[in-house]
């Protein structure tokens, strides 16, 4: 089992397409939940993710209802987001496990943190910094989960 990287509503396509590389390195499957504001195929995302996009173990949502009917999510899952102080490396990850990103403009929706306001995480930032690029945010807090199970990422 590996992590996964769900992203809610993703807007930037070359960010969605590094993301794509990162979890193919990291082993972690990427959930995209719909709607999207760039078509997956389009060679910003293609270009971005090199010839990793292919590997990738990916999931395409519909909408968020879609994704959270199919998938239970209970204690199994983190939403980052700046509306929290709770800092990610207070998180105790756990092998498939979910990270929640929204998207580059909105964030996750306000009744999804609401609803798991106990899960929700942030990346600390000086008072100067207002938000960290997707891409870079995901690699942040995927790799300290990964850093957190580290003996069952070397079994994958």
């Amino acid at each position: 089992m590996a992590f996964n990287l769900v992203l809610v509503n993703p807007q930037i396509p070359n960010n969605t397409g590094a993301i794509g590389r990162l979890c193919v390195n990291a082993g972690a499957s990427l959930h995209i939940i719909k709607p999207i504001a760039f078509d997956i195929d389009e060679k910003a995302v293609r270009r971005a993710g090199l010839d990793y996009w292919e590997k990738l173990d990916l999931h395409v949502w519909e909408s968020i209802d879609d994704f959270l009917k199919n998938n239970e999510i209970t204690d199994n899952a983190y939403f980052a987001t700046t509306k929290t102080d709770r800092p990610y490396f207070e998180a105790e990850f756990k092998d498939g496990d979910f990270i929640f990103f929204g998207s580059e403009t909105a964030g996750i929706p306000e009744d999804v943190l609401n609803a798991y306001e106990k899960q929700n995480i942030t990346i600390p930032m000086t008072k100067n910094g207002r938000s960290l690029n997707l891409a870079i945010s995901t690699g942040i807090i995927l790799y300290d989960a990964i850093r957190q199970t580290y003996s069952t990422f070397e079994e994958n």
